[in-house]
């Protein structure tokens, strides 16, 4: 299988409210880059940041839970300037509402987990 596999095409991720999912990404630097409809009534968008597409689409129910994704991460280059930004947007902060340490890799990784608009989870990492 693996000589098929090229890489991440993207990542779905259930909306309740898609004006809030596509204005959630787009703050953190995502843009549209392609937009449909499923069964000529659900809203489909693609978002695109950097080479990782998120697929946000329409649902009456979407789980609002973490399940078998448990969250989406991003690298960051200053976890300090992110979590102002944070704080300043308004984004709601979890694990602690702080910026976190684990002592994975080679220094240690200093993250923060912000919650989206449909209780996803978007975890933005500095690898240290």
């Amino acid at each position: 299988m693996e000589n098929y596999i090229t890489g991440l095409q993207h990542i779905g991720v259930p909306a309740e409210d898609i004006e809030a999912s596509i204005a959630f990404y787009e703050s953190l630097g995502f843009k549209i880059v392609y937009e449909t409809t499923l069964n000529e009534k659900a809203r489909v968008v693609y978002l695109e940041l950097k080479g990782l597409v998120i697929e946000t689409f329409e649902t009456d129910a979407p789980a609002g839970i973490t399940g078998a994704i448990d969250h989406i991460t991003l690298d960051v280059t200053d976890i300090d300037a992110v979590f102002e930004l944070a704080k300043e947007k308004g984004y709601k902060i979890t694990d602690g509402g702080g910026i976190n340490f684990l002592p994975f890799w080679d220094n240690g990784i200093k993250y923060i987990m912000l919650e989206g608009p449909s209780r996803e989870r978007v975890e933005l990492t500095q690898i240290l």
